[in-house]
């Protein structure tokens, strides 16, 4: 599918048709597109003049193999220019105040995550388990986002990422904003059970006991559409010029960089390092891609070893005013739809959740739903969720 700055859409190509973007309306098309360029599913991206000015320099790379065959694929979109912040924020000052008991200090972090950033996500296969080994394109793509308390209960803080991307077009003009929801982060003091993937598309609800769940944090990501994608615990660690999470390894579906793209594995485990330094925050994978059994007696094969270094830095003097609008107006369809995930999450021990229904990506059908919030005249509650409840009966068994 090829995009022309969100803005136009050309004629649904065989790819769309796949994708179930066909017969949807041009806007909910180029949201898809924005979205799908900014995580790197279909390739899809605004056609600019250049690439992104970041230009791919790897020190750590692979010397012996042909260069050519590992540049970096992603968005290829231009963005505008940003400013980096040049103090350190509020939430990294209130991080560092003298008195605060461990607990305090841990909420500290979290909320240090909130805040206005501009966002880099590299990856690179640094080990390939195969003879002769071939290692994949390195993966590289850019945003800006809001970051933003959707819930504090005090052992409970919810997270929301939403994009807000201006990009340069092919004649050197500004286009914008172009709005999108991204994912939600949920943080839970001491969980009693962690919604843990264990693949094939299917998710557990795993028992927590008192000693393993003692001073630890849960960090549970869903999806752009509010489906779970993966959870795990770990420990914050509070130095003076940082403070870290590290969690347990955890499995989760391929991200929608490598969906469409790679076919040889079907799972990812993965170690996160969530670091909070002055300047806003890193969120490090170790990943291992693993192809699951397709029998009992069959091991599951790992072919290769992956490192992931996204970077969030504060930015000042960005207009992030569509993000807030967007939210005002499509936050009841979102509560209903978390309210319906929590509801089946918390009915069934296991989970099997498809990606479509009727051959059509969640994500648009709840992004379709959302126009409706933002036209001005926005569907009732009982209508939304009867919707929400429909479309999650659909794909969740």
């Amino acid at each position: 599918m090829t995009c022309i700055a969100p803005r136009h859409v050309e004629r649904p190509k065989q790819a769309d048709r796949e994708t179930g973007l066909a017969g949807h309306p041009a806007r909910i098309v180029a949201a898809a597109c924005l979205l799908l360029a900014t995580i790197g599913s279909l390739g899809c991206a605004p056609r600019t003049a250049a690439r992104e000015t970041m230009e791919p320099r790897y020190v750590f790379a692979w010397p012996f193999v042909d260069t050519a065959a590992l540049a970096p694929r992603g968005g290829t979109s231009r963005g505008t220019t940003v400013t980096l912040a040049t103090v350190p924020s509020a939430s990294w000052t209130a991080l560092q105040r003298e008195g605060l008991s461990a607990f305090e200090r841990d909420r500290a972090a979290i909320l240090a995550m909130t805040g206005d950033f501009r966002t880099s996500f590299d990856f690179l296969e640094t080990v390939v388990f195969t003879s002769p080994y071939e290692p994949a394109q390195p993966y590289r793509s850019w945003g800006t986002e809001r970051v933003f308390v959707v819930e504090d209960r005090g052992d409970f803080i919810a997270l929301q990422h939403i994009l807000v991307m201006f990009v340069i077009d092919a004649e050197g003009e500004r286009q914008g904003p172009f709005v999108q929801k991204h994912w939600r982060q949920d943080w839970r003091y001491e969980p009693r059970t962690v919604l843990e993937y264990v693949g094939h598309r299917r998710w557990q609800r795993r028992p927590m006991d008192e000693d393993t769940r003692r001073n630890v944090w849960s960090q549970s990501v869903y999806q752009v559409d509010d489906t779970p994608r993966y959870a795990s615990l770990g420990r914050w660690q509070h130095e003076p010029s940082f403070s870290s999470w590290t969690s347990a390894r955890t499995g989760r579906p391929l991200p929608r960089r490598e969906h469409t793209v790679r076919k040889d594995y079907d799972l990812l485990t993965s170690v996160h390092r969530h670091t909070i330094v002055p300047g806003g925050w890193v969120h490090e994978q170790d990943n291992l891609k693993q192809l699951l059994a397709r029998t009992p007696d069959t091991p599951a094969t790992t072919k290769a070893r992956e490192v992931g270094v996204n970077r969030y830095e504060h930015i000042r003097d960005f207009d992030f005013t569509a993000s807030d609008d967007y939210w005002r107006a499509t936050s009841p369809l979102w509560r209903e739809v978390r309210r319906a995930w929590a509801a089946r999450i918390d009915a069934s021990s296991t989970l099997q959740i498809a990606t479509t229904c009727d051959d059509t990506p969640v994500f648009m059908e709840l992004f379709r739903y959302a126009q409706r919030f933002e036209s001005g005249d926005p569907p009732s509650e009982a209508a939304t969720r009867i919707f929400v409840d429909e479309l999650l009966d659909c794909v969740v068994s």
